[in-house]
């Protein structure tokens, strides 16, 4: 009787650690339109697609600890708001729904998402084709979920070296640091690697006739060429105007050449930096997500949000809410922004936050324009267009403000004393 009881002990004490054990799984989905579409660069009518370079891709990421479970989702779009997300997440039945993170690329090479009105209140966005998208956003979440497998952790975050990234307006003002969230499976592959990194990847833009994932595209082809699994891209504080270094002695580089050398550049430089961080066996994973609401005080935001026909919602006349996340992911900890953080920003958010390894997802969880602080609003000729397509001054000091009170009573990651 006595062997019996240890026997069965023996087997719920292990049943018990299989049940907490960190697991990973990841999925993607090809959401490239055929026929192809318009793509958007921001405000404006899309310009007519004639061909595509590389694809558009839905990549998902699902993490578990016992009974925490996430999912980050990576899309090739210019921005992805809550009225398509919150749909996906009411599809998913694997993850709560306030534990689904959607980012975008901010490639300015895809069809519009937001839905945006010209001056006549007309607009362009392909409903069936957004439709689509949600869905399949859905699936790869589903299908991650299903695919979850015992897995360890490697987190990093380093200076990604060489032309990859600058500042448009000011060229030295742009956070150079990439971080990197790799998990692992017991037969030592990887399962998804996530690159964190501030850059516009617009080198192909808009206006020349061509679809793509822009540099994303290498990225993600580079990464799993190298290691296996599944490549995903968030973006980081890249607003006001952190873009790709595509800068030649005569004139921009704006080719898929390009895209690939500066992809394939960032993806070997987040390998690197990865290369030697410290495997974690048991890593912690803490979600938790609160809603922020921040008044419009732009013209050309409220009409855009009362134009489209998306559904945008202006809750008391005049404000929005967003859904801003705080991650604990092993040794790291990831802070939301519900759209383009300009540097300073992000800087100052990083330097508040509980570990060594930040993580900024920007455009995530909705993307309402750029995010500057007061003091840099309207405050001189470089950023009137960066202040007249933000909500207004007050969005990054509301942001701020609600993220140290997230961060102060939230527990600290793996590591990292109080």
């Amino acid at each position: 009787m006595r062997n019996t009881i240890f026997l069965l002990c023996g087997l719920f004490l292990s049943f018990s650690g299989m049940a907490q054990s960190f697991r990973a799984g990841a999925a993607v989905r090809n959401i490239t339109p055929d026929p192809l579409l318009p793509v958007s660069g921001g405000i404006g009518t899309p310009k007519k697609a004639i061909e595509k370079k590389g694809e558009l891709s839905v990549r998902a990421l699902v993490l578990e600890k016992g009974a925490v479970r996430i999912a980050i989702v990576g899309i090739d779009n210019l921005g992805w708001p809550a009225a398509l997300g919150n749909k996906s997440r009411a599809l998913i039945k694997s993850v709560a729904p306030a534990n689904v993170l959607i980012g975008a690329s901010h490639t300015h090479s895809g069809p519009d998402a937001y839905g945006f009105p010209n001056e006549k209140g007309e607009n362009f966005a392909d409903l069936k084709y957004l439709d689509r998208c949600v869905r399949l956003i859905a699936e790869a979440v589903e299908e991650a979920a299903r695919k979850l497998e015992p897995a360890t952790l490697k987190t990093a975050v380093g200076e990604a070296k060489g032309q990859i990234a600058y500042n448009y307006y000011a060229p030295q003002l742009y956070d150079p640091r990439c971080g990197i969230i790799q998990a692992i499976s017991t037969a030592g592959k990887p399962i998804a690697t996530l690159v964190n990194y501030a850059i516009h990847p617009e080198i192909i833009g808009s206006g020349r006739g061509i679809l793509s994932p822009d540099l994303c595209g290498p990225l993600y082809d580079r990464i799993e060429a190298k290691t296996g699994g599944i490549a995903l891209f968030i973006n980081g504080a890249q607003g006001g105007m952190v873009t790709a270094d595509n800068r030649r002695d005569t004139g921009e580089a704006n080719d898929w050449a390009e895209c690939t050398r500066i992809g394939e550049l960032l993806a070997d430089e987040a390998l690197r930096i990865v290369a030697t961080a410290p495997e974690q066996t048991d890593p912690g994973l803490y979600c938790v997500a609160e809603k922020t609401t921040f008044p419009v005080e732009s013209e050309i935001m409220r009409y855009i949000i009362q134009k489209s026909p998306l559904g945008f919602s202006l809750e008391n006349g005049n404000r929005v809410s967003a859904q801003v996340n705080l991650l604990n992911i092993g040794t790291a900890q990831v802070l939301t922004v519900p759209g383009e953080a300009l540097p300073n920003v992000g800087y100052f958010v990083k330097r508040h936050m509980h570990t060594k390894t930040p993580f900024l997802f920007g455009l995530t969880n909705d993307a309402f324009g750029y995010m500057l602080s007061r003091v840099d609003f309207n405050s001189f000729k470089r950023y009137e267009y960066v202040s007249r397509t933000s909500l207004g001054e007050n969005t990054a000091e509301i942001y701020m403000d609600e993220v140290l009170k997230l961060i102060e009573k939230s527990p600290s990651p793996d590591g990292y004393p109080r």
